[in-house]
């Protein structure tokens, strides 16, 4: 065990992104043998879009590392947060910290993107992607990312979490991204097994149909206890979601970088008529 800590504590940058690499090859190639829907779309200029965005999270990311591994081990030295109000065998620990942490730094702040104006015009590049696959996973406004790195901030600083335990998460955090939004079908009984302890590919496509009130549920990343606890829980056939929002965006637009950047300073227009039939799956 003592080994298993000093790895994460420890673990070299990277390893991380090679993380990152594999959880998007793996799922790409997933993707391609068993899709959930056959869409014709550019799939390569779509994913050099999402990737764009990815780098700019990485960077933003980067910026706050120093505080919040300073302030995790402040925390571990001094027993301050949650983690430490109560002795607890390893394992219980862990599984509380990566709790907590899903909780606010994924959860919560989700939760009030969707709640806060200012907040949601930055959050909705996430969601005008209107072919949701692995590279979604990380599509997030520069802004956006800098709101989730104070939460995730935050988070550490509410639980303690020691930075072995917020290493796992972030690791365990962007594999979760990647498999839940990843275009895959997996039989329906199992991904509906799957989502009473965690997030499943079906269950978050729901959250990218552009009808309310789909759009403002199933917020969770890793857990789906979250969603259940608060009623923010909500299912779909997977056959009857479209992906996108309705006040943004007219086709040939969705795609150009620079566009996508200056979204939250565009006035809303309306996109949608009704389904898109080159989304319907085959």
């Amino acid at each position: 065990m003592s080994n298993w800590i000093t790895y994460w504590s420890h673990i070299p940058s990277s390893h991380r992104s090679l993380i990152l690499v594999c959880g998007l090859l793996l799922f790409w190639l997933l993707e391609g043998s068993i899709p959930l829907w056959r869409t014709q779309y550019p799939r390569w200029k779509h994913a050099g879009v999402n990737l764009f965005f990815t780098l700019t999270t990485i960077v933003v990311n980067f910026v706050f590392a120093v505080a919040i591994v300073r302030y995790s081990l402040y925390a571990e030295e001094h027993q301050k947060g949650l983690l430490y109000l109560v002795k607890m065998p390893v394992w219980l620990f862990v599984l509380a910290g990566l709790l907590l942490l899903d909780l606010i730094s994924a959860w919560l702040i989700h939760w009030i993107e969707h709640r806060t104006k200012w907040l949601w015009i930055f959050h909705t590049i996430h969601h005008i992607d209107q072919h949701v696959d692995v590279t979604t996973a990380n599509r997030h406004h520069p802004v956006e990312s800098l709101f989730r790195a104070i939460f995730t901030l935050l988070a550490v600083t509410v639980s303690g979490a020691p930075i072995w335990i917020v290493m796992i998460y972030q690791s365990l955090s962007v594999l979760f991204a990647q498999f839940n939004h990843a275009n895959i079908q997996l039989p329906r009984w199992l991904d509906q097994a799957l989502s009473w302890v965690i997030i499943s590919p079906d269950m978050h496509k729901v959250h990218h149909h552009y009808k309310q009130p789909y759009t403002d549920s199933n917020y969770g990343n890793i857990f789906s206890f979250w969603d259940r606890t608060f009623g923010t829980f909500t299912y779909l056939n997977p056959n009857e979601i479209v992906y996108g929002l309705d006040t943004h965006m007219p086709e040939g637009e969705r795609d150009h970088i620079t566009n996508l950047l200056e979204v939250p300073f565009q006035p809303y227009r309306t996109r949608l008529e009704g389904p898109d039939p080159s989304l319907k799956p085959e």
